[in-house]
């Protein structure tokens, strides 16, 4: 028991110290480029923080495995919205600007609706899968082609880095990425340890902690990003991640050896499809995530795992 306390309370630290890293990182690369807090967002943090996503796919992808292929990518989706965006807003209020948002939310839609159509035959060919990773490419160089800049004051508790140059805000920034994946790694090995001793059930730790831990990257970069005041880095972390979920996660799993799903998928497929849409209304409303909009986010997907372990859906 004191081992798997010992393993939380490192993850917490490998936690705060990556997400501090990273998001240090991540703002002098964005200052230094003129990028946007967003874009620096969507692309280093957004596919940085989905590289788990990313091994596990793949890895299932070549053991046959097409339901933990695709069932990882779409319970991600859908707890970066619904955890993680939930759990960010209901703490600090996120904002983003009106012409970033309307600029940002078509590859967004375009990609969600893409996987629902692709995916509702039950499989992913390897043509679709090549097909979905040139999407990736078409996004990543849109985003970087039409980006306004990045206009924006570094805190004074950065001025320690100011000094150093690229090189070293970019290892600091691999870093990070590396003891957030790390320290999520760690806190739910120690965590899940603890609750089966303790008696807890195995459904209750897989909706729980393990749901949780597998989000604990993108929680702790969406909220640091935002309590420095850049909520557009929030927000661009889930757009991106999700948006690298579908096309490159997807994409290489399936172009690696094509995908047939065995197991009933179209509610999953839907309700991923309609918490995007709910996030972008909500959004569309005031250019804002606020407590009572991360209270809906979260409901949604409390609702969604407590059906989901009932059989359901």
């Amino acid at each position: 028991m004191i081992t798997d306390v010992l393993y939380v309370l490192a993850g917490l630290a490998l936690l705060y110290f990556g997400g501090e890293s990273l998001i240090t990182g991540s703002l002098r690369i964005a200052h230094r480029f003129k990028i946007s807090p967003f874009v620096i967002g969507a692309t280093v943090m957004g596919f940085g923080t989905s590289s788990p996503e990313l091994a596990v796919s793949v890895l299932a992808s070549f053991r046959g495995e097409a339901e933990v292929a695709v069932g990882n990518v779409i319970g991600s989706n859908i707890a970066n919205v619904g955890l993680v965006l939930g759990l960010t807003a209901l703490i600090v209020p996120l904002t983003i600007d009106q012409r970033r948002f309307k600029s940002e939310t078509p590859p967004l839609v375009i990609a969600t609706f893409v996987i629902l159509y692709l995916a509702w035959d039950f499989t992913l060919s390897r043509w679709e899968g090549l097909l979905l990773v040139s999407g990736l490419m078409i996004y990543v160089w849109r985003t970087l082609k039409y980006d306004d800049g990045g206009d924006f004051d570094l805190e004074e508790e950065f001025s320690i880095f100011a000094g150093k140059g690229m090189g070293f805000q970019v290892l600091l920034t691999l870093a990070g990425l590396a003891l957030l994946i790390l320290g999520a790694d760690w806190m739910v090995h120690g965590a899940v340890n603890i609750a089966r001793k303790v008696g807890v059930s195995e459904w209750l730790i897989g909706i729980s902690i393990v749901a949780l831990g597998t989000s604990l990257p993108e929680i702790v970069s969406s909220f640091m990003s935002a309590l420095r005041g850049h909520g557009e880095m929030a927000l661009g972390n889930i757009f991106g991640s999700n948006i690298f979920n579908i096309f490159m996660v997807l994409g290489t799993s399936a172009a690696l050896n094509p995908l047939i799903i065995r197991e009933p998928i179209h509610p999953d497929l839907l309700i991923t499809t309609g918490v995007t849409c709910l996030l972008l209304l909500l959004i569309s409303r005031k250019y804002q995530l606020n407590k009572p909009d991360g209270i809906i986010l979260l409901l949604c997907y409390l609702s969604y795992i407590t059906l989901k372990g009932m059989g359901t859906i």
